[in-house]
C-alpha cells in the first residue's frame, strides 16, 4: 500500500503550527484539511486526553456558531497521536487564510469557563473525561507559539 500523506510529512522537523494538509477534491469543490499542531511531535509531551477532549467539545461549538465560517466548517477533531487537531473546511484555502478564525477559537477556549458543552452523559459518550484548565494552557500555549508570530515555518511544512 502507498504511504498516506500524513506520514509522509518530517515529524523530526515539524513545529507546533498551522500547515495545509492536503487539498482534495470533492465532486468539483476543494476541501482543505488543516492541520494544527499544537504540541512539536516527539520533542514535547503530547496532551493529554481530557484536555483533547475538552478542547474538541469547545473548539467544534465554536467553529459550527462562527457565522463567516461555520457553514464551511466539515470536521474539527483530534489526531490520533495527540499532538494536534485536523480541521477540514469547504473550499481551498492556505493557512494565512484562516489565521483570524483560528486565533479566535483559541482565544474562545483560553478565557472559558464553565461547563463545557456536550459534556453531559446523554450528549457524550466520555463526558466525565474533560479538564479545562489544561485545554485552556494547551489554546494559551499555541496562541503564544503560532498565532501571535505566525512566521513562514509554523505555516508550511518542512520540505
Amino acid at each position: 500500500m502507498e504511504k498516506i500523506a500524513s506520514f509522509t510529512v518530517d515529524h523530526l522537523r515539524l513545529l507546533t503550527g498551522l500547515y495545509v494538509s492536503r487539498v482534495d477534491d470533492v465532486s468539483g469543490s476543494p476541501v482543505t484539511t488543516f492541520d494544527i499542531r499544537m504540541t512539536q511531535p516527539n520533542a514535547e509531551p503530547v496532551m493529554d486526553t481530557a484536555a483533547v477532549h475538552a478542547i474538541e467539545h469547545l473548539g467544534a461549538t465554536w467553529l459550527r456558531n462562527e457565522p463567516e465560517w461555520k457553514q464551511r466548517v466539515l470536521y474539527f477533531g483530534p489526531m490520533g497521536c495527540r499532538t494536534g487537531f485536523y480541521l477540514l473546511l469547504a473550499g481551498g484555502y492556505e493557512s494565512r487564510d484562516i489565521l483570524p478564525l483560528i486565533d479566535g477559537m483559541f482565544r474562545f477556549i483560553a478565557a472559558y469557563e464553565g461547563e463545557i458543552p456536550g459534556a453531559a452523559a446523554k450528549d457524550c459518550g466520555n463526558y466525565l473525561d474533560m479538564n479545562l484548565p489544561m485545554a485552556r494552557w494547551h489554546a494559551e500555549k499555541y496562541i503564544r507559539e503560532v498565532l501571535e508570530h505566525p512566521t513562514p515555518e509554523r505555516l508550511s511544512y518542512p520540505a
